[in-house]
């Protein structure tokens, strides 16, 4: 088995003979059987599959260079797109030189800057004029724990204040429990009118046979 996979694995490359297969010990059955063995092997090997893998990248090849030029258009419409991008306005050798964009983004980024210290300032401001204000609430306190215990009371006062509101407004909304009285209610009423029109329905059929009793014997 390990000779007759050696040979057929060579034959592939044309480096096997037909003799391979010849047995001095002249048995002629095992040798026919390795002759029809054998060129089953190479019709298979050599005449189906590779002439079907060379037809495969032939029909690969050929679909490539039918879309040779759409991929050359997408390549090209890659490489304009990269010059449209934010910040690029002039191509490579000349976006050295600043442009009107460059500059507008230099100032925009200069005045977010300033607005960002100017911010900063005012908020610690705002906590120093705080902290003062908790000194001056709270004097018995001393000086270090004075604001950060003042802090903490404003802010458990309004997160209290923001409980309590929504809660309020939780008991303001209708519960499910409310819906479905009020889809019964409404359910009710519709039998109930519904009842109260097939009931004048009948009282309106009555009404006209009488009318059609009284009609015929004045006829």
């Amino acid at each position: 088995l390990e000779e007759s996979f050696k040979t057929l694995f060579w034959a592939i490359f044309g480096l096997s003979e037909v003799k391979s297969v010849v047995i001095n010990n002249g048995h002629k059955f095992i040798e026919n059987i390795g002759y029809v063995l054998y060129g089953v092997y190479n019709v298979t090997m050599v005449i189906v599959l590779l002439n079907m893998l060379i037809a495969m990248i032939n029909s690969s090849f050929q679909e490539i260079e039918d879309d040779a030029d759409v991929e050359w258009k997408f390549a090209r419409a890659k490489l304009w797109f990269s010059y449209f991008e934010e910040g690029r306005t002039l191509p490579v050798p000349f976006n050295l030189v600043p442009s009107p964009k460059s500059m507008l983004g230099l100032a925009t980024a200069i005045k977010s800057t300033l607005l960002y210290v100017v911010q900063r300032h005012s908020e610690k401001k705002t906590e120093t004029q705080l902290n003062q204000l908790g000194k001056n609430k709270n004097p018995a306190y001393g000086g270090s724990n004075g604001p950060t215990r003042y802090q903490k009371i404003m802010k458990r006062l309004i997160k209290r204040y923001i409980i309590k509101a929504q809660a309020d407004r939780e008991s303001d909304e209708i519960t499910e429990g409310e819906l479905k009285e009020i889809k019964q209610d409404i359910s009710s009423l519709r039998y109930e009118l519904l009842e109260e029109k097939s009931q004048n329905m009948e009282t309106l059929d009555g009404l006209l046979r009488r009318l059609g009793e009284f009609s015929t014997p004045s006829s």
